[in-house]
């Protein structure tokens, strides 16, 4: 007899992120499912699109961690309504997690609430939170052969921001043959190479926020 505990964990999951995403169409939220691995600059980026952004959208962030309040802290000093949730080992959040984190927000101020996943390029693929969309942030340093590798978190993906430009110089990275993986595993996806160091290609990632935000509102 086989028993099919991933799939039970997976239709649990799907129905708390449905309720998730019922609650983010009633209240015109765009919600972002930020991935990456540790030390991609997910928590960076998070900070500069906080600044930048802060006198056009609403904004709050779910802050996903297996250990400690570092993150949460940062954004905190951005202004922004920010809620820490600690797996204590775990590798991804689940939308249980990010249901109990929301019931902490005021959901009546809010245009945009980011979800910075639990760093892994595997596991937060799979489990959907009731997100509008996920972001995958690839970091320079780790190298262009990681789209072809983790092909899920691509495809998953309607965005690929490529953090650390500024070190290209000083890596083999190469930039042609990993936009054209990704756009290979996903047609369509935007590709948005960045610096959040030195704000190279920020504007691209902030219009690309504002539009989504502004359609969901219009869609509301």
């Amino acid at each position: 007899m086989k028993v099919l505990v991933k799939t039970d964990i997976l239709g649990r999951n799907e129905n708390a992120a449905a309720e998730n995403a019922a609650l983010f169409a009633r209240r015109g939220i765009y919600a972002l499912n930020l991935l990456g691995s540790p030390g991609a600059g997910k928590t960076t980026l998070l900070e500069r699109t906080l600044t930048a952004l802060s006198g056009e959208l609403r904004m709050a962030v779910v802050e996903g961690d297996l250990f400690t309040v570092k993150d949460a802290a940062r954004i905190e000093r951005c202004g922004a309504p920010v809620v820490q949730i600690n797996t204590s080992g775990g590798c991804h959040l689940d939308a249980s997690m990010v249901a109990a984190a929301l019931a902490q927000l005021d959901l009546t101020a809010l245009d945009l609430i980011v979800i910075e996943n639990v760093g892994n390029l595997v596991c937060p693929a799979e489990f959907a939170l009731g997100e509008d969309a996920k972001a995958v942030v690839l970091s320079i340093a780790e190298g262009d052969d990681k789209p072809l590798k983790y092909p899920l978190i691509f495809k998953e993906s309607a965005v690929a921001v490529l953090n650390k430009c500024d070190l290209l110089p000083h890596t083999d990275f190469d930039m042609a043959a990993a936009r054209r993986d990704i756009e290979a595993l996903h047609p369509g996806i935007a590709v948005l190479p960045v610096s959040s160091r030195t704000e190279e290609g920020l504007a691209a990632w902030y219009a690309w926020l504002r539009a989504a935000a502004a359609k969901k509102r219009d869609v509301r």
